[in-house]
């Protein structure tokens, strides 16, 4: 059975609705920061299993506009980026990204183990590494066409979206228990009294308004941006260096949102504070997953029971290990090293909202730490996709 493009939109955005109905509803899923698409799109993809194996029909999506969707998305985080705002973690930001670089590289390696020992490709290990653990459900699903055509890894969809989801839920599960076993053990305090917000907010005043003017102006810095980001993807092919699409479209969003203050001192720019493309961000992001988790085929799942919990359980027990011998002493074996440690297993295994969740959780029972909501998120949203992207694909051509 095969969906049209305008009906798969439609069934897109049920799957939104539903789970933000669910999470709504179900104290499990906002306690684990489960996204929304996920909720609704793994109970889509389980409704369409069930109806498989029940009457063997196969529903078929039409999933031209996904890929749009994705560079839309990052594009939008590349409009977010000011060199100057990425620049304020200062020592700890370079420490944690050289760690968190450092980690896709075990985290990659602990896969291909695992592979190895099941008898599975060796790239099925970066599959089930930093490409769907530290990478989460956009950076897997922007990776499945290079596992599917270039190594014929029919199930990479699945695999990658089943690692992806457990991983997000494991991430929000151990994050505030190492942070209470490492302030408990080191009676740790913070530093500040004062209660903090969580999220930063750079530049003065409220959030702008949605108007006509800024709506506009956001349409518009999209679509340029997209055309930059082609160009960028053209000169990097020809060069030798392909990248994937949304890596070249969040690059050329970094460069646009950073020269325009150079170059028009009186133009109006301020996307952290746009309400406008914070909306484009989550409906591309949120129509993207969407359509991608409802298509997921499940059933081709069962040959590989066995080795995905194995995946599973090994990044589970090295990021353990990892964030309490290594992130928690390089970063000082303080408290705002305990809340980044926290922070950091969630974003390892799950997603930077896991991230930022785990440390919300932890400040709110012990106390501030204003440091630790700067250093993981900008890690975590910005460093580790352009990281993350380049390492995948010096992986790949190792083990391929």
């Amino acid at each position: 059975m095969e969906i049209s493009p305008r009906d798969t939109i439609v069934v897109a955005c049920l799957v939104l609705f539903l789970g933000k109905y669910l999470n709504k509803k179900i104290l499990f899923f906002r306690a684990y920061n489960i996204p929304e698409p996920v909720t609704g799109g793994v109970i889509f993809s389980i409704f369409f299993g069930i109806l498989y194996a029940i009457t063997g029909i196969e529903v078929s999506f039409a999933l031209e506009l996904r890929d749009a969707l994705l560079i839309i998305f990052f594009i939008t985080i590349g409009l977010s980026s000011r060199l100057k705002t990425l620049l304020k973690g200062g020592k700890s930001l370079l420490l944690l990204l050289v760690l968190a670089v450092g980690y896709l590289f075990v985290q990659n390696l602990t896969g291909v183990g695992i592979a190895y020992l099941t008898d599975l490709p060796n790239v099925t290990g970066i599959l089930g590494g930093s490409v769907s653990f530290s990478g989460g459900h956009g950076t897997t699903i922007a990776w499945v066409p290079t596992f599917m055509n270039d190594f014929g890894i029919s199930n990479a969809m699945e695999m990658g979206i089943a690692c992806a989801t457990i991983g997000l839920v494991l991430g929000g599960f151990i994050g505030g228990p190492i942070a209470k076993f490492l302030i408990k053990k080191y009676q740790l305090k913070p530093t500040e009294d004062k209660p903090i917000s969580v999220g930063v907010r750079h530049g003065k005043g409220d959030t702008v308004e949605m108007n006509y003017n800024n709506v506009l102006q956001m349409i518009y810095f999209i679509f340029s941006t997209a055309g930059l980001g082609i160009g960028v993807n053209e000169v990097l092919v020809w060069m030798g260096l392909a990248l994937p699409s949304f890596v070249t479209a969040l690059f050329a969003g970094i460069i646009i949102t950073n020269l325009i203050p150079v170059f028009t001192k009186n133009f109006h720019w301020e996307p952290e504070n746009s309400k406008a493309l914070a909306m484009a961000s989550d409906l591309s992001l949120g129509l993207f997953l969407a359509m991608s988790l409802m298509s997921l085929q499940l059933w081709t799942l069962a040959d590989l029971a066995g080795p995905l919990l194995l995946i599973v359980i090994a990044q589970l027990v090295v990021v353990s290990l990892f964030v309490i011998v290594v992130v928690f002493r390089v970063m000082g074996k303080d408290y705002d090293a305990a809340v980044m440690s926290s922070g950091y297993a969630g974003l390892a295994l799950g997603a930077t909202p896991t991230a930022i969740a785990n440390m919300t959780a932890v400040t709110k029972k012990f106390g501030g730490s204003p440091k630790a909501f700067i250093v993981v998120p900008l890690v975590g949203a910005f460093f580790i996709d352009l990281s993350n992207a380049l390492i995948i694909k010096f992986l790949l051509s190792v083990f391929g």
